[in-house]
């Protein structure tokens, strides 16, 4: 479609660029001034604005207010037959109108009066600014400082009203577009308007997007260029396309499909004539099955993923598909071919040129034949380290210094290259290509990424891309170090240089670089497979550079995890240099302390990533327990084991309810499942988490427990244990019985686990002297019924009742404060003990023996149990 948004001001007064107007009349009123300026100033009447109200606008109180508050005279006026009274020298009226489209608007326009709409007013007041200047009406000033051009629009009244409009919000026209257009407003995706706003990274927008910004024209302090409102109205990469795609699986044709949808165009079959762009996958598709017709545009995938990255439709001249099998081709392969008489010298010149290169290049990209114990000591991530990565690359603004460094292109050769020398050389080829890795993330991925102004905006957020490549470039600038330095070793070659300084001398910078890195990568290939799915500008980019020939067609995954496995292979390679290397040679001591220095750094690497790991599993327990505590996190605290359980007591809570048990290696959280699980939580960082399932209830030391219960096994009484414990603030001792519900974990190893980590907290070497088996009828423990279908609905009344006593309760005094004051009220009379047959309470005599206190005769509430109605104290005879 031509370009048809240019059209001569005489044909319209309206469409004329807006800008040259308002320069004339800037140049104009400056002319006027320095006329002035020379005349007799005290003799010039001094001008005043005034506000007329017409019709309408002089029933608003809203704006009566704010005109008071601006402080500027104002009349009021019915019809146009006051309009001729109004004119005075001693002011310059400003006419308010509320309706653009009635008959005085006309009427005062066709005058050359100053015309505003009541949201200029209204603005002014709350900004305090004064009136602004417009030789135009101007209703409102929500397209302020936009700088407007059209294209693609046939029809003449609708372009003058879209343009008129724009005039009204205060919003300038041209009719060329160039950098000082801040919006192109489209009708189609040609023209030549349309590729320079794309060049240029300007917003495209469709016609709706003033019609929308006019119907909140009332709405004050509202502006159109608000990423907000402005990015539903952008035209789509694939408007007006419809699109169809030859050689591509029916995966990736599925996904590719729906992305053009959300992307604003359609699809249809390969061959059908309504179709605009056939996108050809290049490295399947030799020949088109049909001829095209001089319509469809026959492209590359990269224009697809290309549109995309760009939120715009790319040009399509520089991703045309060209068949391979075309007579052009054939016709220069024929040209080139060495079909002449001096074939055979030239092929001989050939050879001996290539095998001139491959005894000058022993720096090759290509990876040389490994020996066969390297080949069976090497993991698989020491052998993707040596990869045919190829070293040039395209850089993208500006790189780490080290980038652009280039290495020497060739050797001296010795002339009897010793086992040592080869290794060597082959720890040297594959740190040059391990760096060459680093080089083409930074240039290819991080670069690019983090450069400003791209177009359509940011394509990930800042603390995405720190999460994705963290410290990648500090690592990349270690190992450019210890690649030069190897380079200048390999290049002067001597049996008696030392390779292990090299080594040791970045020993410490290796320490501060990799446990960032290696320690997140989990969660840098989550964030990346994340964005890949919520945001296609993301995906589209890595499409468009992990098919490029630097990448060696590996995904940015791929290539991240190099970094993991490089020091297991520099580790590899070091060992077996020192095989080769003689005794006498002080290079042998020094490669042995390299060893050694690697492998502190790896065991750093995975001790940091292991208290890493440790306190991720504290966090998840926080997001999991509503209403865990804070001071559960620590950094020395790590979680040991959990536990699914089931109370068989009145404590911690109901009997039969489910209780998770959390060790750590110093405390024990308890708590509940929760009966009603209501909403989500969000983190900072946009994700989204699952509510917590569980309930906070106590978060116990494990020097409280004072003795671990195994519980017989018998018919009444399956996988149960109990605790003995007593709180800090009291003399007594309290019973907490459970039934493990999971057979994963056995009950013995449990116990096991929980005794040795009681015994670590409270400095005991005897942790086997804390568990005691103990036999269910001594502490009424029993397991029966418990999964039964009477059980469940006796506890799901026992609820109910509960929810419907505080439902119907008259008092809200809270329990706590009634059991103060009962506390109070004894302490006052003596404090008399209660009756156990009363409350329910029974005596725990012989515990002494357990818990190595004197056992009072009664057991009084713990604090974190005090929101229970009674207590637990019971007798034992004794315990085997």
């Amino acid at each position: 479609m031509a370009d048809s948004s240019v059209l001569t001001s005489t044909e319209i007064t309206s469409l004329a660029d807006s800008s040259i107007l308002d320069s004339k009349v800037t140049e104009t009123f400056k002319e006027n001034l320095c006329m002035t300026s020379t005349s007799n100033i005290d003799e010039m009447p001094q001008i005043e604005t005034r506000l007329v109200l017409v019709q309408e606008a002089g029933k608003q109180e809203e704006l009566v207010t704010a005109i008071k508050e601006i402080k500027v005279p104002c009349v009021k006026m019915d019809s146009m037959e006051e309009f001729g009274g109004l004119d005075s020298p001693e002011f310059e009226n400003v006419f308010v109108v509320t309706d653009f489209q009635n008959s005085v608007f006309n009427d005062l326009r066709k005058t050359d009066s100053r015309i505003v709409g009541p949201p200029v007013i209204l603005n002014c007041a709350q900004k305090g600014e004064p009136l602004p200047f417009s030789c135009r009406p101007l209703y409102c000033t929500s397209m302020l400082n936009l700088v407007l051009c059209f294209t693609g629009f046939r029809k003449k009244e609708e372009l003058v009203n879209l343009v008129t409009l724009v005039h009204h919000m205060g919003g300038v026209i041209r009719k060329e577009c160039n950098s000082k257009v801040t919006h192109l407003v489209a009708n189609c995706t040609q023209g030549e308007k349309f590729r320079i706003a794309v060049s240029l990274g300007t917003p495209i927008m469709k016609p709706e997007w003033i019609y929308k910004a006019w119907e909140r024209r009332d709405e004050q302090c509202f502006c159109a260029a608000v990423d907000d409102f402005r990015n539903e109205f952008k035209v789509s990469p694939f408007q007006d396309c419809i699109l169809s795609f030859l050689g591509f699986s029916d995966e990736e044709k599925k996904s590719m499909e729906e992305m053009t949808e959300m992307q604003g165009g359609s699809c249809l079959p390969v061959g059908d004539e309504r179709c605009t762009h056939l996108i050809v996958e290049e490295n399947t598709v030799k020949e088109l099955p049909f001829e095209p017709s001089k319509k469809l545009f026959v492209v590359k995938q990269e224009w697809f993923w290309g549109s995309i990255q760009m939120d715009a439709r790319a040009g399509e001249t520089m991703y045309l598909y060209e068949k391979t099998n075309t007579p052009e081709l054939k016709k220069s392969v024929s040209l080139l071919s060495l079909s002449t008489p001096n074939s055979n010298r030239k092929r001989r010149r050939l050879r001996e040129t290539l095998a001139q290169l491959s005894r000058e290049t022993d720096i090759s990209p290509f990876p040389p034949r490994k020996r066969p114990s390297a080949e069976h000591s090497l993991s698989i991530g020491s052998l993707l380290d040596i990869s045919n990565t190829p070293e040039s690359s395209i850089h993208y603004g500006e790189t780490p210094k080290s980038c652009s460094k280039s290495s020497r292109s060739s050797t001296p050769v010795p002339p009897k290259q010793s086992a040592r020398w080869q290794v060597a050389k082959e720890l040297y080829q594959t740190e040059s290509n391990y760096v060459n890795i680093l080089a083409t993330i930074i240039q290819l991925f991080q670069v690019p990424l983090e450069e400003e102004g791209q177009r359509g905006g940011p394509i990930l957020a800042p603390e995405e891309i720190k999460t994705i490549f963290g410290s990648i470039p500090d690592i990349f600038d270690v190992h450019m170090k210890i690649k030069d330095d190897l380079e200048d070793l390999i290049v002067n070659w001597d049996e008696s240089k030392s390779i292990g300084d090299i080594f040791l001398k970045y020993s410490k910078d290796l320490v501060k670089t990799y446990p960032p890195f290696v320690n997140f990568f989990e969660m840098s290939k989550e964030t990346i497979i994340k964005c890949e799915r919520q945001k296609p500008r993301f995906h589209a980019f890595l499409k468009i550079n992990q098919a490029k020939p630097e990448c060696g067609r590996q995904s940015l995954v791929e290539l991240l995890i190099r970094p993991v496995q490089r020091l297991p292979s520099v580790a590899l390679l070091l060992n077996d240099l020192k095989k080769h290397t003689a005794d006498e040679n002080p290079d042998k001591s020094t490669l042995e302390k390299a060893i050694g220095s690697l492998k502190e750094v790896m065991t750093h690497i995975n001790e940091d990533k292991r208290k890493t790991e440790a306190q991720k599993q504290i966090f998840d327990v926080v997001y999991e327990v509503d209403g865990c505590p804070a001071n559960l996190l620590s950094s020395h605290r790590s979680l040991v084991q959990r536990v699914e359980t089931v109370s068989l007591g009145e404590y911690p809570c109901d009997r039969g309810e489910q209780v998770t048990l959390f060790l750590f290696n110093d405390c024990l959280e308890i708590a509940r499942k929760r009966h009603k699980v209501i909403g989500t939580f969000r983190s900072p960082h946009d994700r989204t988490r699952p509510p917590a399932s569980l309930k906070h209830i106590h978060l116990m030391p494990l020097s409280q427990i004072k003795k671990v219960l195994d519980i017989r096994e018998t018919e009444d009484c399956h996988n149960a244990f109990a605790l003995l414990v007593r709180p800090p603030t009291e003399q007594a001792n309290v019973l907490l019985s459970f039934q493990m519900t999971s057979e994963e974990l056995p009950k013995e190893n449990w116990l096991k686990m929980l005794c040795r980590h009681v015994a670590n907290t409270i400095c005991k070497a005897d942790a086997e002297n804390l568990m005691y088996m103990a036999d269910p009828e001594s502490f009424e423990v029993n397991t029966k019924d418990m999964d039964s279908t009477l059980s469940r609905a006796s506890r799901a009344i026992k609820k109910t009742s509960k929810k419907v006593t505080r439902a119907f309760s008259f008092s809200k005094t809270p329990k706590r404060a009634l059991r103060i004051a009962l506390s109070s009220s004894h302490s006052s009379e003596g404090r008399s003990p209660p009756s156990s047959g009363k409350l329910g309470v029974s005596r725990l005599s012989s515990t002494s023996s357990l818990a190595g206190i004197p056992s009072p005769s009664l057991v009084s509430l713990p604090s974190f149990f005090e929101r229970r109605s009674h207590t637990l104290s019971r007798s034992t005879t004794h315990l085997i």
